[in-house]
């Protein structure tokens, strides 16, 4: 496969998108953002705009044309565009589409069988499908969590609040990535375009542990008031009350969304620990303990 210079970027606004544009643009490739027509978002002078409506297969097509690679962030919940961009891109004669994977091991049976992410596993089928009669090539990038943003946000721990959910008691070892090395993944696998073609990559800054994590928090707060609190949550609980909600006739998203998304990431046989990772092709160091304290210190701060 030739040399990808040229990538188009779709969603560079989001809580991804401004990492990848950032180090795409610090790799050296030409970058072009897709943006709704209508909307004005302000980019770095060396990055192209492109104004598109995302409902039309034509106006996705011409504005891809002459590209090498798609990135797509767009939220999950957005699968008739994704997929149209896939047919855009196809249609286009883009050489590499990196589909809004960056989260769990969806190629993981258990996993992909989640209804959370059953969008996804559609989006998977058509790049394969595609890629066996187009010529379009893909990379899926698995990277756990968000480290950075899950803690910042509360959604590992909370450091705000001092506390903690251990699922299943919280000793299961779980693979997460700060968002900035998200997007040094993306640059790196269209560096590495051969050796990642139709194919999983997965990496991450860290395994470690929720109690790992527990005590690191514990101690980045003890200047803090209140006491630090560890709840054991029950895997399987939070499976069925997901399900429970999405049983109802009129089911609560916020019910079961989070639920499926931490039994992807916590549960047992969801394959969420990468024990063998890309990390070393795509230029990845992983974090030691000290820079790993030093994450959660500062944002503890």
């Amino acid at each position: 496969m030739s040399t990808i210079i040229t990538v188009a970027l779709a969603g560079a606004t989001g809580n991804l998108g401004p990492a990848i544009l950032d180090q795409l643009l610090n790799a050296g490739f030409k970058v072009t953002v897709l943006t709704r027509t209508g909307t004005n978002h302000s980019f770095p002078s060396s990055v192209h705009v492109a104004h598109v409506d995302y409902d039309s297969l034509d106006s996705l097509t011409d504005a891809l044309q002459g590209h090498d690679a798609v990135v797509s962030t767009l939220a999950t919940v957005a699968i008739a565009v994704q997929l149209r961009l896939v047919q855009a891109a196809a249609k286009a004669h883009v050489k590499r589409f990196i589909p809004s994977e960056f989260g769990s091991n969806t190629l993981n049976q258990k996993a992909a069988a989640l209804p959370v992410f059953a969008d996804k596993v559609k989006v998977q089928a058509t790049l394969a499908k595609e890629a066996s009669s187009a010529g379009l090539t893909y990379t899926l990038i698995c990277n756990g969590p968000f480290l950075d943003w899950g803690i910042m946000v509360g959604f590992i721990m909370n450091l705000k609040d001092r506390s903690i959910d251990l699922f299943d008691g919280g000793d299961r070892y779980f693979s997460a990535t700060t968002i900035a090395t998200i997007g040094k993944a993306v640059a790196g696998v269209l560096h590495h375009p051969e050796e990642t073609a139709n194919r999983a990559v997965y990496i991450h800054d860290t395994a470690t542990t929720l109690k790992k994590l527990s005590a690191l928090g514990k101690k980045a707060t003890a200047d803090k008031p209140g006491e630090w609190k560890e709840n054991v949550v029950s895997i399987e609980d939070l499976y069925q009350q997901g399900w429970a909600e999405l049983k109802k006739p009129q089911p609560d998203p916020n019910g079961f969304i989070f639920n499926f998304l931490k039994t992807s990431i916590w549960g047992d046989g969801y394959g969420n620990h990468f024990e063998q990772t890309d990390n070393a092709l795509l230029g990845i160091k992983e974090m030691s303990d000290v820079e790993l304290e030093d994450l959660v210190n500062g944002l503890a701060k």
